[in-house]
């Protein structure tokens, strides 16, 4: 396989419908191992539009170039209370590929 699979974890605000299945939020991403590109994402919402909107948001950057662009889209465009957490886990995805880079 020319893919990596890392997975990164965060807490969850209280009081969202998310928390209500789990209290920790799971975001897992697919990346291309040359070119450090997210090619799939998935994470662990409890809606499907919003699980689906957050793997269309970060699928296409390049973490070669680091973090910056994605998580100003995030900021930009994801409006739940789960934002942070979506962003938390993303870093800790960042990590995870980082020590295997």
């Amino acid at each position: 396989m020319n893919t990596i699979f890392v997975a990164g974890h965060s807490k969850l605000p209280t009081g969202i419908a998310a928390n209500h299945i789990s209290e920790s939020l799971t975001l897992t991403l697919e990346i291309d191992k040359k070119y450090g590109v997210i090619v799939d994402a998935s994470c662990t919402l409890a809606t499907d539009h919003g699980r689906e909107y957050v793997k269309n948001l970060l699928k296409g950057y390049s973490l070669k170039e680091g973090l910056d662009e994605p998580l100003q889209q995030l900021e930009n465009g994801y409006r739940g209370k789960a934002g942070n957490a979506i962003a938390a886990a993303l870093k800790d995805s960042y990590k995870q590929y980082q020590m295997h880079d």
